[in-house]
């Protein structure tokens, strides 16, 4: 069966607009649903419906749902007041959120949803961030009725990236760089990868009921992605890997500072965990990861392969 009409709820995002971009060019129809118009501006320029919903509302959720065949959650937030087993905020956006959509698709008979979770995923994890994205999965996986398929990416790195760009934005302010969980292990996937695999599970039955994890093909620890986000903007600063409870004395204060945390002692928390695949990518899904290598460079440095390539033939005296 192909789902025609698709319902993105979190769609104004990083991944979103790539998702949104990929849906469209598969000659789907997509709505989207964002808490405030505003921020999703950058979707205006794709064919797709853009609107404002409350998501907690379930008037408004059944209404933004109706007459979808498939739903796609992309909800996921970093940060969160403390609490136990999590916060208010990962309690009300990572496990009551999946509550909702799982009874509005019954309110509307719709069948088919795909749940972007994370890699590490546990409801007895290290962090509260872990623990409910573990309860989100249980909600949804408890529903009757659903054909659900829920990914768990690992860091996932590509243009406009909120992961290697920091590294790489701080690397280019500071001349050294103080780094707690240095030893933490990632395995960062591209974006692209992550939306391709969305888009080949849509229509298959076999992913129905499923969990996958998704991953690049590489494991680094957290100090060689620094260093790598470093090299590709020509700031290869010094790293000082910080003791444990200096991290969490630095993640304490920038809890205190205004605005959202550059990391916070959850973070510190989830990055106990390694964020690594114990396998392949299931066939199934279609793909191939793409290296760090491969992508990244380009758009941390700013500079177009061709530009880069002329750099280096220039340094080798070519």
């Amino acid at each position: 069966m192909r789902h025609q009409t698709i319902a993105v709820i979190g769609g104004s995002g990083f991944i979103g607009s790539e998702l949104i971009n990929r849906l469209v060019a598969d000659g789907r129809n997509v709505r989207v649903a964002t808490r405030r118009r505003e921020s999703a501006k950058r979707l205006t320029i794709y064919p797709v419906d853009v609107l404002e919903v409350n998501l907690f509302d379930p008037a408004q959720l059944d209404v933004f749902l109706r007459g979808a065949d498939a739903v796609i959650n992309l909800v996921g937030i970093l940060h969160s007041r403390r609490g136990e087993p999590y916060g208010t905020d990962f309690a009300r956006m990572h496990v009551e959120l999946p509550k909702k959509i799982a009874s509005a698709c019954a309110a509307e008979n719709i069948r088919r949803v795909i749940h972007i979770s994370a890699l590490g995923a546990d409801p007895q994890g290290s962090s509260m961030y872990l623990r409910s994205k573990g309860d989100g999965e249980r909600a949804l996986q408890a529903a009757r009725g659903l054909d659900t398929t829920i990914f768990r990416p690992s860091v996932v790195f590509g243009p406009g990236d909120a992961f290697l760009n920091t590294f790489a934005s701080l690397q280019r302010a500071f001349p050294v760089i103080p780094l707690a969980c240095a030893k933490a292990r990632f395995q960062p996937v591209y974006v692209g990868d992550v939306v391709q695999a969305i888009v080949n599970a849509l229509d298959n039955a076999e992913t129905y009921g499923k969990t996958y994890a998704l991953a690049g093909p590489r494991v680094y620890t957290l100090s060689e992605l620094v260093r790598f986000a470093g090299q590709a903007v020509g700031r290869d600063r010094r790293i000082y890997a910080l003791p444990g409870f200096v991290g969490r004395l630095q993640a304490r204060l920038f809890e205190m500072l205004p605005g959202p945390p550059m990391l916070t002692r959850d973070n510190l928390d989830s990055m106990k965990t390694d964020n690594v695949m114990s396998g392949p990518i299931a066939p199934e899904l279609g793909i191939t990861p793409t290296s760090l290598e491969a992508v990244a460079p380009e758009y941390l440095s700013g500079l177009t392969l061709r530009e880069r390539m002329n750099i280096y033939r220039s340094n080798a005296h070519r």
